[in-house]
């Protein structure tokens, strides 16, 4: 298979290869076919190829023929390293001593001799193998403009290989994956953009209990990792397949007529893995130390103290105690044992760099949040049927701090009309991420953070007890793992529209209850969508499909769902269930049309903005239909305009609306399926989107003293 790559590559370069990049597997698109042909003039293969500091770098992109690629039209950034950086690299990969294949994969070539350390640099890279050539080459580029005021402060870039590295100018240099320095920026040539690097961007094969085992700082959290065997659930790197993917959704366009052909939806392949990965928060030794913590026993005796008694208010333990019994033994592997939980807490299965936690302030230029709102998420953890809640709250520093369980009283809730309220007391800051010191795994990312983590009474009682908003990338690991979530429109070649067409069976928390080949299944990325986080998921055809919400704590919960309402809408039957079995599922209100205007009496949506009470009275009669104005908490292309909120669209010609399903009880000991049926099985263009779940517990809804905020 090596020896056809430079094959394989040279044909997707002539055929194109636009389709298969919007798929699952790929994680950034190759260029549009329209693009896939040479020109004269100054691309980034011949900058490369004139300069005479880079002719090692340029070495490798020929070996895999992505030298060809960079002189093809195509929308490029690439991170060159000089040859000097490049040699210290092929050194390094050669004598490392703890590689898991001998010299990582690097092999004698015929007709060179078998003393590698006495060859020449340029030797040398004869010994680098047709795969690690295509490895370095796809690393090293993004189909993305990443210019250096792009890569201002830290974060992540995401390459052609499909990881990301990090980035960070907080020296005054910028430094990536903190070993490569950009030594000059912004070569712009006609497809794309030249950095050169005064090293190769380092990646690594290793797994997090082998970075943690080898970062001296912590040696405590690493052996609780490996006593409790949770290090050997995080070694997978990708889904086994094979998937057939349907449809690949091209252009913004609302017909199905123009995405489906006449004959029936198109087979465009199948893949055979996708990425699976991992976030790990990890107290440090310094941290430990701080709270009294100085060996693994004292650890597990913190553990036994925090989880112990945890039946009292860990709704699933209570609720399954005929199946669990909390563990304070030696069996550390014990799901249900005290350091086992403790862990288990801190590990979110989907691989999040720290600028991807939160949809931060400012990261699309369409759809954003309002100055007073405060981005957050809620992501499943490892500890059975729990969350935890991730927030940057702009009241803390500059903007970008991330706390982990922050608690402030009657969040959600407000004593101020149109406001949040004066009425919240901070009772807990929350657990600050260190997003500076981030440790990058083979398929995963481990945040230090800089207090103890632990899901305690406050966070079922205090921090999940409010109006919980999730969004649709949340549900959904997969979306992240393979670098869906944070692309935007833009990132796809032109002409391929801003929806990714997914393969049905690729998301473990849905299940369909029919295989009709009418089912379509869209992410639409980041993009001027009339939506929270500025994305959305979209189901066309005759769906019939149940999707698992978060595990909350037991309660009972008002459910409540966003959606544009359009003439192409849908009609709709919703069902609650304890389990995805369709016999467990009973109705959920009454039929839903999502096409009914705005301004029916249905809805009783009006001008708000310009009423005395700025909608206040209107909200009641909205509320007593079952409907609710979209939140005042994002808004939609001017940042600082109040009437452009999702809560003031009256006459813009976009709106968002909330609909109110109904009020059910949620058992955190089961799982909870939400399943959307359409009604309409013959209007295969109504499609259902789904943006966010609203999940508000009835004792914040029903308080006497304060009222949900408009946020």
């Amino acid at each position: 298979m090596i020896m056809n790559i430079k094959n394989m590559i040279r044909q997707t370069l002539i055929a194109g290869a636009a389709v298969l990049a919007m798929t699952m597997t790929a994680c950034n698109p190759e260029p549009d076919e329209s693009d896939l042909y040479t020109f004269t003039g100054e691309t980034i293969e011949s900058f490369i190829a004139k300069d005479k500091s880079l002719t090692a770098f340029n070495y490798i992109l020929s070996r895999v023929d992505y030298d060809a690629m960079m002189a093809a039209y195509g929308h490029y950034t690439c991170f060159a390293p000089v040859n000097e950086g490049v040699a210290y690299y092929v050194d390094s990969l050669y004598n490392d001593p703890e590689a898991v294949i001998p010299h990582n994969g690097m092999r004698q070539p015929e007709g060179v001799s078998a003393d590698f350390d006495s060859q020449t640099d340029e030797q040398k890279l004869k010994w680098l193998s047709d795969s690690l050539c295509l490895a370095i080459a796809q690393y090293h580029i993004t189909t993305t403009y990443n210019n250096l005021v792009s890569m201002t402060g830290t974060g992540q870039v995401l390459t052609m290989l499909g990881y990301e590295f990090s980035y960070s100018s907080d020296t005054g240099e910028t430094v990536l994956g903190n070993k490569a320095t950009i030594l000059d920026s912004d070569h712009e040539t006609v497809n794309g953009l030249v950095h050169r690097l005064d090293n190769v961007i380092p990646r690594t094969a290793h797994f997090t209990d082998y970075m943690l085992e080898h970062n001296a700082d912590f040696s405590i959290f690493s052996q609780a990792l490996k006593m409790t065997g949770l290090c050997d659930s995080l070694t997978k790197t990708k889904k086994d397949g094979p998937l057939e993917f349907k449809q690949l959704l091209r252009d913004n366009q609302n017909s199905v007529g123009s995405i489906w052909p006449a004959s029936g939806p198109n087979t465009t392949g199948k893949i055979d893995n996708y990425k699976i990965g991992y976030t790990i928060f990890a107290e440090s030794d310094a941290v430990m130390a701080a709270n009294g913590i100085h060996s693994i026993e004292d650890l597990i005796e913190y553990a036994n103290k925090e989880y112990g008694n945890c039946g009292e208010w860990y709704d699933y333990v209570s609720e399954n105690s005929d199946k669990i019994t909390i563990s304070t033994g030696n069996d550390y592997t014990n799901r249900f044992n005290t350091l086992n939980m403790f862990v288990a807490y801190h590990i979110i299965k989907a691989r999040m760099a720290a600028n991807q936690l939160v949809f931060e302030k400012g990261s699309h230029s369409s759809w954003n949040y309002t100055p007073d709102a405060d981005p957050y998420d809620y992501y499943e953890t490892m500890l059975p049927h729990t969350v935890m809640k991730i927030w940057e709250p702009v009241s803390e520093g500059s903007g970008k701090t991330l706390l982990i369980n922050r608690y402030q009283t009657f969040n959600t809730l407000t004593n101020e009309v149109g406001t949040m309220g004066t009425n919240h007391e901070l009772v807990r800051r929350g657990v600050e991420v260190d997003r500076k010191n981030t440790i990058a795994a083979t398929n995963a990312y481990i945040h230090p953070i800089k207090g103890m983590l632990v899901y305690d009474q406050m966070v079922p009682d205090g921090v999940l007890h409010e109006r919980m908003r999730i969004n649709c990338t949340s549900l959904f690991p997969e979306l992240i793992n393979n670098s869906y979530r944070y692309w935007e429109s833009s990132n796809f070649p032109t002409g391929s529209g801003s929806r990714v067409g997914i393969p049905k069976h690729a998301f473990e928390n849905i299940v369909y209850y029919e295989e009709d080949p009418y089912i379509c299944l869209a992410y639409c990325t980041r993009g001027a969508w009339r939506c929270y986080q500025a994305d959305q998921m979209q189901f066309w055809g005759r769906y019939d499909f149940a999707f698992k919400l978060p595990p909350v704590p037991s309660d009972v919960y008002e459910i409540r769902v966003v959606y544009a309402p359009m003439s192409y809408g849908s009609f709709m039957q919703y069902y609650i269930g304890s389990s995805s079995n369709i016999a467990d599922m009973r109705p959920l209100g009454l039929p839903f049309d999502a096409t009914i205007d705005v301004e029916d009496p249905r809805i009783g949506l009006t001008d708000a903005w310009n009423e005395d009470d700025k909608g206040l009275a209107s909200d009641i009669a909205m509320y007593n239909h079952g409907y609710m104005r979209g939140p005042n908490s994002y808004h939609r292309l001017t940042y600082d305009n109040p009437e452009q909120t999702c809560r003031f669209e009256y006459g813009t010609g976009s709106y968002t609306i909330r609909y109110v399903l109904g009020r059910v009880e949620l058992k955190q000991g089961n799982e909870n399926w939400l399943r959307i049926k359409t009604l309409n099985n013959q209007q295969l263009t109504n499609p259902v989107g789904l943006d966010f779940v609203e999940l508000v517990p009835t004792s914040v809804l029903d308080n006497q003293q304060f009222a949900e905020d408009w946020y």
